[in-house]
């Protein structure tokens, strides 16, 4: 999968832009506060919809101006694709070879991004909502019927919680149709559930070896940690165990007027040789976690998807070292399309700023080097 190009129109601090880029490497400089980041956000856009910042998508849209647009042009193999993405003050479209798509499952997935940010140390030291989210952004990409199953499970998550206040106000409320939310929780619980152990466990034979890589020390897992203890992660079994669980817990759920237990509490940890690095880890080696855990994702894009994902890595050089550095950017020079931020040049290697091509970022306007 390669991004040819993307334009930008009142898009953040661009009025309007254009960019092609190579089908390797491309490393994009320029100053803090020059918009280095905002171009890979749009890209995340165009693929996924939503930004990963926060704030509302209004402000996405350039002051003064009624709407903002990113459009892309993307090869898969041999076939040419257009994405669009239309942002209004209080709505967005999308459109897929010029025709709209009304439902944004129907359009997720046709651009695959892994993307990397230094707010990403929140995976490590945030809450388990943040974790849980990067699960379900990179599994959704992967799976049509996650995103569907994950979508359909939160519309019954919040009837089932809506109707315990109910039961918890009214006695007399009808129990049979909290057993059957209750049921239709549990039997949407079971892909979620296999997807994300499915997914860690094939980050797990990837990512120790990146990060040895990378840093020369060996040891680094993920382990998954749902909040109901499972004894395999079979449909039978999981089902019977969150049967039980709701069984056993019923007054407590019934007095928190919520649902206690299921996906919508999972959790994972980062272990460097047996220690939790979100209690024993440095900065560094939390960042440096994250990194390989991102460039893990790559082979499980490929073999699930059959594509290569964009890998996109935002100022991935404060806080590392050279050596490090160097060593990561050998890693990422492979057959992948990589598009990379940095406030400076000077300590990457000449060989890879040689294969690499390099846009140069200004005041909202952006030069292409010649590419040697």
């Amino acid at each position: 999968m390669i991004l040819r190009k993307i334009s930008l129109l009142n898009f953040r601090n661009y009025d309007k832009v254009a960019i092609s880029f190579h089908d390797k490497l491309n490393i994009i400089v320029g100053d803090n506060a020059q918009g280095k980041t905002n171009i890979l956000e749009s890209i995340y856009l165009l693929a996924l919809t939503k930004s990963y910042r926060n704030g509302m998508e209004s402000n996405l849209i350039q002051f003064g101006k009624e709407q903002a647009k990113i459009k892309g042009t993307i090869r898969v193999d041999r076939v040419i694709k257009d994405l669009e993405i239309d942002f209004l003050p209080k709505d967005k479209k999308v459109f897929l070879n010029q025709k709209e798509i009304k439902k944004i499952s129907d359009y997720i997935s046709n651009l695959n991004v892994i993307l990397f940010t230094p707010d990403d140390l929140e995976i490590i030291k945030g809450s388990p909502s943040v974790r849980r989210n990067l699960l379900n952004v990179q599994i959704s990409q992967m799976s049509h019927v996650y995103l569907k199953t994950y979508n359909e499970y939160n519309k019954i998550l919040k009837t089932r919680n809506e109707y315990l206040k109910l039961l918890y106000v009214n006695h007399l409320a009808d129990l049979s149709y909290l057993k059957i939310l209750t049921d239709q929780l549990i039997e949407k619980s079971v892909l979620i559930y296999q997807k994300r152990k499915e997914y860690v466990d094939f980050i797990n034979r990837q990512i120790g070896t990146i990060y040895e890589k990378i840093t020369n020390f060996g040891g680094l897992q993920l382990k998954y940690e749902p909040n109901v203890l499972f004894s395999s992660f079979e449909k039978a079994n999981i089902k019977m165990s969150l049967k039980k669980k709701f069984e056993e817990n019923y007054q407590r759920e019934l007095m928190q007027g919520m649902t206690l237990f299921g996906p919508h509490r999972d959790d994972f940890s980062y272990f460097l040789n047996e220690q939790d690095l979100k209690l024993f880890g440095s900065q560094g080696q939390q960042k440096l976690a994250v990194l390989a855990h991102k460039l893990a994702e790559i082979d499980i894009f490929i073999q699930y998807t059959k594509t290569k994902p964009i890998l996109l890595l935002d100022d991935i050089f404060s806080e590392i070292d050279i050596k490090k550095q160097n060593r990561l950017l050998e890693y990422v020079k492979q057959d992948i399309q990589s598009i990379i931020t940095t406030t400076d040049l000077k300590n990457v290697q000449r060989k890879i700023v040689k294969d690499a091509t390099i846009f140069e970022i200004k005041n909202g306007k952006i030069e292409k080097k010649v590419r040697r």
